[in-house]
């Protein structure tokens, strides 16, 4: 029982992720399409990187097209400044869903999977392989959120997430911001490198996290 109480958790975190696009998806492609952002990126002045990086966090609870904000930031940046203000901006939005859900989400975890479905979950998050899973998670769409808000719930130890999710993040931003800086119109390659860098990047950080120990 409690197996299907934990599918249940994260169906549901599932569908508040994808809730928003279904209900403004459409409406935030249009408005923030790369002209879009760019446009209104600019029109921030002097805080284009701040206005770059609150979006990457609304993603948390909005539709916003991530990789459009982050090809944005290449245009008016370059890929260098542009890719590092990305990231910066990618992992406070994973930083944030796992630090809220550290906090407060763990009661509704308990409530809703029950105690034995949440041991299920604190045994999946803090298992070594799991940083894995966040890396991984950060190029592929609904599933960032989710894996962030999972971890903080079964408090996955932050180190490890923080390594994780730096792994899986600086490759898509830095990525999307080149291709934003060279006006590269199929992002085709960059999703490929971007999902496989991840896992050479997260094997690094287990072999110096492992070496410290």
């Amino acid at each position: 029982m409690h197996r299907s109480r934990f599918w249940l958790l994260i169906c549901i975190l599932l569908a508040l992720v994808i809730g928003p696009f279904l209900i403004w998806g459409e409406w935030f492609e249009n408005f923030f399409d790369l002209h879009g952002a760019k446009t209104w990126l600019e029109g921030l002045g002097s805080v284009v990187w701040l206005g770059g990086m609150l979006l990457l966090v609304a993603d948390l609870v909005l539709p916003v097209p991530g990789t459009v904000v982050m090809s944005a930031l290449g245009l008016v940046y370059g890929w260098f400044l542009g890719g590092l203000i990305s990231a910066c901006g990618s992992c406070l939005s994973g930083l944030i869903a796992y630090a809220l859900c550290w906090r407060w989400g763990r009661g509704f975890a308990r409530w809703l999977a029950g105690e034995e479905g949440l041991q299920k979950g604190e045994k999946l998050f803090q298992n070594e392989k799991a940083g894995w899973l966040v890396a991984l998670s950060r190029w592929m769409p609904v599933l960032p959120e989710a894996i962030s808000c999972l971890a903080g719930m079964s408090r996955m130890p932050l180190r490890r997430f923080f390594f994780a999710l730096l792994a899986g993040t600086l490759p898509m931003a830095f990525a999307f911001a080149a291709i934003g800086d060279l006006g590269v119109g199929n992002p085709s390659l960059a999703l490929g490198l971007s999902a496989l860098l991840p896992l050479a990047l997260y094997a690094m950080a287990v072999m110096w996290m492992k070496r410290r120990q």
